[in-house]
């Protein structure tokens, strides 16, 4: 679980609702003091939410870009049917092509730039697999090419299990006697658990069940004409960081480790993040 420094937007941002033609969703929109030179688009991952990415709105508007962090269904601000079928990996792509549809203030020069964290980088690489032309390059975010680590598909097993017996509530509790709240600035875990508390499980039990057998579609990535980012901590236990390095290199994309970082480069550090990414982004 990515744990964000605050849920509480800097002055450049402001939360907001993007109406689209798949529904509505809560955004978080970040703009530069002067006028944008190009759009991105961040996708969450796994149990996390568009706050994940708060501490990369400043220093990336100040370099001139308009951002947009995006709740997707089911996850947190965003309301979701309790259908599990509504989460299917195709849905959710789509959601993420009606999202670019509906900026329709972005330059049309500089098209899109599409990023994604972990779970939120395989659903980015569903959409662009859909139709890439909305966008200019696609960041994933330690996220890898197909299924997560034998230990956390167990992980994954284990609390859609979890889900699918209990309330959210009891589930929260339990997690939390497993891995107790360390960030003092989110409230001593009071904004991690409304959070939590405000995801579908549904989403959560589809999702998870999703990063556990997603397959291998580096291939069909590669054989657009799009650039690549792969970005990454130093360490990851969710995919081992040697499988972002191949990654890359099958792909012919830029590749950047984030040192000190781990599977959350965005919230361990964000300003080294932000630059990684405003260097790639300027380089197109």
């Amino acid at each position: 679980m990515s744990r964000p420094p605050t849920f509480t937007p800097p002055p450049c941002a402001r939360a907001r609702v993007l109406r689209t033609e798949r529904g509505d969703f809560a955004v978080l929109d970040a703009a530069p003091r002067t006028a944008a030179h190009s759009t991105a688009l961040l996708l969450p991952g796994y149990t996390g939410s568009k706050e994940d990415f708060i501490a990369l709105l400043e220093p990336l508007a100040d370099a001139g870009f308009r951002v947009l962090t995006v709740d997707g269904r089911g996850q947190y601000e965003t309301e979701g049917p309790d259908e599990q079928e509504a989460y299917a990996q195709v849905e959710l792509a789509r959601d993420v092509l009606a999202q670019a549809a509906a900026l329709d203030d972005a330059p049309l020069a500089g098209g899109i730039h599409l990023l994604g964290h972990s779970l939120g980088g395989q659903i980015a690489r569903a959409a662009v697999l859909l139709d890439s032309a909305p966008f200019r390059s696609l960041t994933l975010m330690s996220s890898g090419p197909a299924e997560i680590s034998l230990d956390q598909q167990k992980k994954a097993g284990l609390l859609g299990d979890a889900l699918r017996r209990w309330s959210m509530a009891d589930v929260w509790l339990a997690m939390r006697a497993m891995d107790p709240p360390e960030d003092a600035d989110t409230g001593d875990g009071e904004d991690l658990r409304r959070r939590w508390m405000r995801h579908n499980p549904a989403q959560l039990i589809t999702t998870g069940a999703q990063l556990s057998a997603e397959p291998d579609r580096v291939a069909e990535l590669a054989a657009l004409s799009l650039p690549v980012h792969v970005i990454s901590g130093e360490r990851d236990d969710v995919w081992p960081v040697p499988l972002f390095d191949g990654m890359a290199r099958r792909l012919s994309a830029h590749r950047t480790v984030i040192e000190g970082a781990e599977h959350s480069p965005n919230t361990a550090r964000p300003l080294e993040t932000a630059a990684a990414l405003v260097s790639f982004w300027k380089s197109l």
